[in-house]
């Protein structure tokens, strides 16, 4: 590669749900925007990362998992990932290898090649958690793949270790056109404090609750005050009487135990105290309703 030469492009990230997509964003960029649980389809919004190094930088965009959506919000979480395609100078498919039994895999494999086939531009699979995985194991999930699509490169990797991630990069960044740097060194995200604030609420909820309860739950930030101390008001949104009570929890102790474990991850986000104010309002059927996703970002 010219040394002298600056590259700079887009990078969309996609792939089935809890795969690691985020897991993997904030791995390449060294710090956490990107909230993480075990559960699936956390992701719901696009979220950019910027990743600066000697000679280029890379617009990276954390898309929602992509599956068979049939609820409105989930239609509209596909729509917004396969709509950053369009934006992409390389596509990072990132799939979970150790989550990929043979019948598993057939069974999606239409679904795959109806993504992939949709691609204009160089793709790059990772398959993620190689570290769950003896290479004996992982040799034939690199050939299945290599059956659905002429791949620019295959990269195991390991998102939560960071094993194979610099190998990864190399790689995109081989395939970014020439280009000026469009963002300061020292940006990781276009996100807003606001918008991350209301991210990380988000993820105590998912880590805190069961079942449906994550799934019917958004957060809207009323107020962001800042200073000295930041002071943030925030709404939890639900779609039944029954979800609040569980989510206020006997005498207000599991939106407590929300708000002191999202406390200590803003204040490490914005280097300063922060006072959180929650509270918790029923919108029936919001997931359904356009206006409640528009405001949201998700229509």
């Amino acid at each position: 590669m010219n040394s002298t030469l600056h590259r700079s492009g887009v990078v969309a990230i996609i792939g089935p749900p809890n795969a690691g997509k985020s897991t993997l964003l904030n791995q390449l960029l060294r710090q956490k925007i990107a909230i993480v649980t075990p559960k699936p389809q956390t992701t719901r919004n696009r979220i950019m990362g910027i990743v600066t190094g000697a000679g280029y930088q890379m617009i990276l965009l954390d898309t929602p998992g992509l599956h068979a959506a049939r609820e409105e919000m989930n239609r509209q979480m596909v729509r917004v990932a396969l709509e950053s395609l369009a934006e992409a100078d390389a596509v990072l498919f990132l799939a979970d290898s150790a989550d990929m039994p043979a019948t598993k895999l057939e069974r999606r494999a239409e679904e795959f090649r109806g993504y992939l086939d949709r691609i204009g531009c160089p793709v790059v699979l990772a398959l993620n958690k190689m570290d769950l995985l003896p290479p004996e194991r992982l040799l034939p999930v690199i050939d299945w793949y290599r059956g659905l699509h002429a791949f620019a490169a295959v990269v195991p990797v390991s998102a939560l270790t960071g094993a194979g991630i610099d190998t990864l990069l190399a790689e995109l960044v081989g395939l970014m056109p020439e280009g000026p740097q469009y963002y300061p060194d020292d940006i990781p995200t276009d996100a807003s404090e606001r918008f991350i604030a209301a991210e990380i609420i988000r993820e105590k909820i998912f880590l805190r609750t069961r079942d449906e309860i994550p799934y019917s739950t958004a957060v809207v930030i009323d107020t962001f005050e800042e200073g000295e101390q930041v002071v943030i008001r925030a709404t939890i949104l639900v779609e039944r009487d029954s979800q609040k009570g569980i989510l206020v929890g006997q005498k207000g102790a599991m939106l407590a135990a929300i708000r002191k474990s999202a406390v200590a991850d803003i204040e490490q986000l914005l280097g300063c105290r922060v006072r959180l104010h929650l509270w918790v309002k029923v919108s029936r059927n919001w997931t359904a309703n356009v206006n409640v996703l528009r405001e949201l970002g998700l229509a």
